[in-house]
Parts: C-alpha cells; structure tokens; sequence
C-alpha cells in the first residue's frame, strides 16, 4: 500500500511538503498522529533523511510508543531501525542526551530521576534539617516555585527576589540544588534546563546535534512552554527544517506554563511560509463540530481554521436545565441507562465535568443506581505506595547514597528506625557532607546497630545485581520485607497483586526495550528501567476490566474520544470558572477548554446545567454558562423549557419550601424559578425563588442576592 493512499488534499500537502519551516494547524478530529507518522515515513523511504537524522518530540510516551508502532509497521526493515530514532517526550529525550554526556552535563553516570512525589519528598527532607517553617513555607509551595524558575530557565542567581519572604525561598531554592547535585539525582523541570544549558554552552556539541537532526517535528505545539521552545531553536540548526504540528484552538495547559504564543512567534521567528490548516474531521458529527466552532470564534486572537465533516449533521445537541446538582446527577444516570438498554457501551460514555469537586454528585447516583465507573486520571500505577517503596529499593541497588530512596524506606517494612534516629543521622550527614548511607558507621547504640542492619540489607540487595532485571526485582520485593508486609496486612492483597505487576512490568520492559544483561556488572538495565518509571508516572494508564462510564475534568480528557459526552455543570462561574471570568485571557483559555469538552463526542452530545449546586458546603445559586449562548439554538434541542420560557405554569423544581417558607413557584408574575432575568440597576440575574407572586429573590452575581416586589422592579426576560 502506498503510504500517501488516503490522505486528504491538505494532509498529503502537510505530509509531502520540500524541507522548509512549516507550521501545521491540526483541528480536532483531523488525523494530526497520522500526518505526522507518515510525514517522517515519507522522508525516510524517499531518502530525504536517515531515521538517525529526525528528532520528533511528543507531550506523552504514550504518543510516543503509538508513533513508533505506526512507523515500524509503515517502513520496511532495510530502511533502518526506528527504536534508534529521536522520537519521545521531551524529558525522556532530553535524559537521552544527558545519558550519552553526563560529564560535560556535570552529572554522576548513574543519575536518577526524581519524580513529583520523590520530589517533594527531598524538599521536605530539606526543610527540616535546615529547621524551617513549613507553615510560612510550605514544601508543595516551595516545590511549585522551584519549578517555575526552572520551566523559566532561571538558576537561583538569575531569580529577582523583591522581599524577604521570595529571598529565602531563591536560598532553599540554590540549597535544594546542591543536594541535588550531592544526591547525584534531577528532577523533570532539571532534565530539560540542564540539557538545554548543555547545548547553550557547549558548541561544538550543539553544532553536531544540528547537523545530526535535519528534520525537527513536534506535537502538540501549542503546548510547549518557553523553556521547551529554546530547546527546540538550539536544536534546530540553519540547515534543519522544523515541522511543528498544533491546534492553537485546544491550547488548555496555561497554568502548567504552556505558551500559546510560541506559535506565532515560531511563525514569525522562522519566517513559516508553509502554514496548512487541517480542517476535515473525522470524529464528530456536523452538529457537533457547528457548535464547537461557533464556541471558539468568539475567542479574538486564534491563527482560525473551521471544522468540517462528510458524516452528516447527525443528531441535534441535547440540553437539560435540573434544579439541583442531585437532580441533575439523576438526570444523567436514567439517561445512561436509555443509552444502555439502546445498546451502547458504558466505556464509550464520558462524564466530563470542569472541577474535580463536582464528580461527587456524579459518582453517588452512579454507586446508587449500580452502574459501574472508572475515574480516569486516578492514582497511576507508578504513583501506588507499595510501587514506590519498591522503586526505592532498586535506586538503593543503583546508588546507595539516594538519599530521597533511603528515607523513604529506612523504616519501611518497620525496623525499629524512628524519627529521632533519622534526625541524627542527617545531622552526622550534614557534619560530613555526605549521603545518609555513607553516615551510618558514625552512629553508634542501638539506633546504630538498626541503621547498619539496613546497611547490610541494602549491600545483600546490591550482591544481587548481576541478575537479569525481572529476577532482581522478584529477589528485592522478597528480601526488602514488602511481599511479608502486605501479605499480612488486613486489606493487602491488591498491594500484593501491584507488586507482582511489577515484576510483570521489568519483564515487559526487557522485552520491548532489548536491553537484557550479559554480564555480572550493573548494566543500565535497572538505571533504565527506573528512568521508566520516573518518566511513566503521571501518564493516563486505561484500566483493565469491567465495561465501565469515563468520569473524568476536560482537562483530563484532552486526546481522547467517546461516542457520547455529558459536559456537566455548565454554570456561570463554574464553566466558564469564577477565576477567569475578569480576565480576557481567561475566558479565552476556558473557551478553548469548552471547544476541547464539545470535540470530544463522536455522536451524541449533552449539555447540562443545574440552578443549585452544593459547592464546598454551601448551596450555590447559578445563571446558565454563557457558553449555551454562544451555540446557534438551531443546533439544541432542549430537553427542559429554556430559561425564560414559559410552559403553562410547570416547573422543572420540585416542589416544596424553599428560602424563607416561600413556595416554589413558576407564576410569579409571569417569571418562574431558573429564569434569567435583567434590571437596570443590578444586571444580570437568575430568578431563585418567590412569594406569593409578588415578591422574587434574584441573584446578581457580583451584585448579591436581591428581593423584589415585581410590581416595581422592571426586571425583564433575558
């Protein structure tokens, strides 16, 4: 089969484009993985460029792995190896290249990669044996704060500090380094500042890598950062043509400090000539895309592209108004169930909702009704406690002065090591500016008689490292003490299964990767597998099992697609969020986090909203979200009277007391409970309850909650 069969006229442009700066705006649905697959299968079988000659960097090893099945199955096997190409995450690339030049990178050989947790872990570990306040400076705070300076590209002696409080924060920051340093470990934000300062300064090592890559091409543009696009400029050199692939539209990462800007400054900064919109979808249904593109008009400052599709209009976009949150969770498990009986699967309907807080509803009517459900984005499975401590034990086998992995697991199965010991030995370790482990011989009694048995424990560990990777884990998980633990812990017996997952999981990692030991030293099989894991944990990992409904935030479902999608709480001050309503740039990053939640749904699409919901313990009262306004009517079909309607006297609240003894009512001088209403002086609102048809209680948003007598009021229908 020819590789180019199938592409659509601006696909096969995309794809076949001469060796220049290009810059391609991929909307939603439109095949954007496989113009990029086949745009480097396409340089490669027509001898433009050797697989060692393309760098193609993703957001997730998930991409990743996709694209390289993809590509192993488009190329055949005399055109190279495609395991040898450039293709992964920008951490796991930029560990790639720190590996191959650790000494000019000025790491040990064996560096280790901290995760988040181990992460905050090392900063809390700091903290205390500096003796600072983790009130007035809190570990996760601190954490963040050293972060951002790196994702700035900004070292301690490059931060402005305009007070005291920020000064002391840049000195934790400069000291948590050379722990760092000491500890012979980086974590994620390091990798690409490191690597990036690496290029920066060494020339000639630059200059190889520039000549190397003479085909740049990126994913998921529109959510690199600044750091990560000044990576990208250094690698891309005179010669190199960069093929950046994006969707300006679902730029949603904003407070992770992606920059939408990075694509009009690559348009600008490359002189792009080559700019192709993929506009074609191929998911969703006409209806769908409709409105998903009249959401994103409104938004002022896009490149602009507009969806299509050949699929027909399809079914109309189903809206339903319930009065509480309950209400509406109820709504959506008999509509479930409909779905259910007409024969669609439960794994093909997500829930979507814009703040974790509101899947509690979600998930109480679910467990009541008895249908099953998975939280997607849930604890990972290398973010499990009992896989941490056993990751621990492995950086133990690889370098023992770990002092993030020592901590963790010096009393962990317990060995009678308690807190006032371990303060003791980080005070002998800071005497000495050494590791923890190398300061056990300077502990005497019987907390050091506990400590050197857990030396011991570690060098039987490290005898063992000769043997081939899913062995070791097998003989660390047994003589660590972990199997014993959860074997006797009441409710250990899924810890016991993750823990046998994990020797399931270095197995599979030998296999796919190739890299088996051959002789009795410590090979880079254990190094890594546990880089693996580090650069794993946080990816979304589907889980196996029962045919069960999607729960997830928008965010969380960026990517992925269902035949049918509840957007939830679409509530003004909830979607769009109250934090970004004053803010241009806000709503514009809410908006394109709307256009991701509508582009998500193959077929049938539901809208819905509540005009109570319970919020951190309080009842809130809500106007529709101004996203339903945006959206032609012509594409809706209402499955509750729109607000302001009225319909001969029902409503849509249950009755019953409400507020001051007021009856709910939808005849109070002709408005009715939910509607949306203006006044000249207070603006808008929504109607929330009445007296007697003469008095109503409305909530102005900003203005309060308002009673008023509808004889003098002038409140008029929105």
């Amino acid at each position: 089969m020819n590789l180019l069969d199938g592409l659509n006229e601006p696909q096969l442009a995309a794809v076949t484009l001469p060796p220049q700066h290009a810059l391609i705006l991929a909307g939603a649905g439109s095949g954007k993985t496989r113009v990029l697959t086949t745009r480097i299968a396409w340089l490669v079988s027509t001898s433009q460029v050797t697989p060692a000659g393309v760098l193609a960097v993703t957001f997730t090893n998930k991409a990743a792995k996709e694209m390289q099945s993809r590509l192993a199955a488009m190329l055949p096997i005399n055109m190279g190896n495609v395991r040898g190409m450039w293709l992964g995450t920008f951490h796991g690339l930029c560990n790639r290249m720190l590996r191959a030049h650790y000494r000019d990178a000025g790491l040990p050989q064996l560096f280790q990669i901290l995760d988040s947790s181990d992460q905050l872990a090392a900063v809390k570990r700091l903290l205390k044996v500096l003796n600072v306040d983790d009130e007035k400076y809190p570990p996760r705070e601190l954490t963040y704060f050293i972060n951002a300076q790196k994702e700035a590209g900004l070292r301690p002696a490059a931060v402005e500090a305009w007070d005291d409080w920020t000064r002391k924060k840049v000195d934790l920051y400069q000291v948590y380094e050379a722990q760092c340093q000491r500890d012979g470990v980086v974590d994620f934000p390091e990798l690409l500042l490191r690597c990036f300062e690496l290029l920066e300064r060494n020339e000639p090592l630059r200059r190889h890598y520039q000549q190397r890559f003479r085909h740049v091409l990126v994913d998921e543009f529109q959510d690199t950062n600044q750091l990560q696009y000044r990576w990208l400029k250094l690698l891309a050199g005179a010669d190199a043509a960069m093929f950046a692939v994006g969707d300006d539209d679902q730029s949603i990462y904003g407070f992770r400090g992606a920059d939408i800007g990075n694509m009009r400054d690559f348009e600008r900064e490359f002189k792009v000539s080559n700019l192709i919109r993929l506009e074609q979808n191929y998911r969703s249904h006409g209806n769908i895309l409709d409105a998903a593109n009249a959401i994103i008009k409104n938004n002022p400052h896009r490149l602009g592209k507009n969806l299509w599709t050949e699929a027909g209009s399809g079914e109309p976009i189903r809206v339903h108004e319930s009065y509480s949150d309950g209400d509406e969770a109820r709504f959506i498990v008999e509509e479930i169930k409909a779905l259910v009986r007409e024969g669609h699967l439960r794994a093909e309907i997500a829930l979507l909702y814009r703040s974790n807080a509101q899947s509690r509803a979600l998930e109480h009517a679910l467990f009541n009704a008895g249908l099953p459900y998975r939280v997607y984005g849930g604890l990972r499975f290398f973010e499990r406690a009992e896989i941490k401590h056993a990751l621990s034990y492995l950086r133990l086998v690889g370098n023992s002065d770990d002092d993030t992995s020592f901590s963790r697991v010096v009393n962990f199965p317990t060995r009678g090591i308690g807190a006032r010991t371990l303060e003791n030995l980080q005070d002998a370790a800071r005497t000495a500016q050494s590791s923890l482990h190398a300061a056990i011989p300077q502990m005497s009694g019987k907390a050091g008689s506990s400590l050197a048995a857990f030396a011991n424990l570690i060098l039987r560990l490290r005898e063992a490292a000769h043997l081939p990777l899913p062995e070791l884990v097998e003989h660390v998980l047994d003589l660590s003490g972990l199997r014993d633990f959860y074997r006797n812990e009441k409710e250990g017996q899924d810890r016991l299964e993750n823990l046998n997952e994990l020797v399931n999981a270095a197995a599979n990692f030998v296999s796919e990767a190739g890299v088996a030991s051959e002789d009795g030293e410590l090979s880079g099989d254990l190094i890594s597998f546990l880089a693996h894991a580090s650069l794993e944990a946080g990816e979304h990992q589907a889980g196996e099992g029962d045919d069960a409904l999607q729960l997830m935030t928008v965010h969380s479902a960026k990517g992925l697609e269902f035949n049918v999608v509840f957007i939830s709480g679409l509530e003004q001050g909830l979607f769009p969020h109250e934090n970004a309503i004053s803010e241009e740039k806000g709503m514009e990053e809410e908006r394109r986090l709307m256009y991701v939640a509508v582009t998500r749904a193959r077929d049938r699409l539901y809208l819905s909203f509540a005009q109570t919901r319970m919020l951190h313990g309080q009842t809130r009262y809500n106007m529709p979200s101004s996203f339903l306004d945006e959206v032609p009517p012509e594409l809706l079909k209402w499955l509750t009277p729109r607000p302001g309607q009225s319909f001969n006297g029902a409503s849509s609240a249950p009755t019953g007391e409400f507020g001051g003894g007021a009856r709910r009512s939808s005849g109070a001088g002709g408005f009715r409970i939910g509607q949306s209403v203006t006044h000249p002086k207070f603006g808008l609102g929504v109607i929330v309850s009445a007296e007697g048809g003469e008095n109503v209680q409305v909530n102005f948003g900003s203005n309060g909650m308002k009673w008023l007598a509808l004889s003098m009021a002038k409140l008029e229908a929105v």
